[in-house]
């Protein structure tokens, strides 16, 4: 299909649809119409005083009351409302919340630190620094072993004797 013919096409289409609303718009404005000519007779105006007063009576008992459905319903939709949010709000309580699964992240001690603490503070988190630095001790006993080889196998024979006598 060629870009001309679907520009076209599409143009029709709107020209439809800019038709439909035009006519439901026309339909319920004749909708509005008739329902008024039917619930809401013109009034007679025509007559004294007294009666156009009883007239106006009317016409605010009629509002009152209108005003009080009209309330009524909001009240009801209002505790429609309250009792739909309760009632997801056990929905989710039932539910219970998933926790999501934590992502490791790889972060020293002192930016970790920092990132709580904010960018003022410096702390520093070098544990090696506090730790006591503890000399090895040279051991004597191994100037000892390179002296006489003969002596220790000695040592070891007379053990091996003990061991073999019991």
């Amino acid at each position: 299909m060629t870009s001309s013919r679907r520009h076209h096409l599409k143009s029709l289409m709107l020209q439809i649809a800019l038709n439909w609303l035009e006519q439901e718009a026309a339909d319920i404005a004749a909708n509005k119409e008739a329902y008024m000519e039917e619930n809401c007779a013109a009034p007679d105006l025509s007559g004294d005083q007294a009666s156009l007063v009883d007239i106006c009576k009317k016409l605010h008992q009629a509002l009152d009351k209108i005003d009080e459905d009209r309330y009524d319903a909001a009240a009801k939709v209002e505790k429609a409302d309250k009792e739909i949010a309760e009632l997801k709000l056990k929905v989710v309580e039932l539910a219970g919340v998933k926790k999501p699964a934590l992502k490791k992240v790889r972060m020293s001690a002192d930016a970790m630190l920092q990132a709580l603490l904010g960018g003022k503070h410096k702390v520093t988190m070098d544990l090696r620094a506090n730790l006591k630095q503890v000399k090895k001790e040279v051991k004597e006993e191994a100037g000892e072993a390179v002296g006489d080889w003969r002596k220790n196998i000695e040592d070891k024979a007379d053990r091996k004797k003990m061991f073999e006598t019991s």
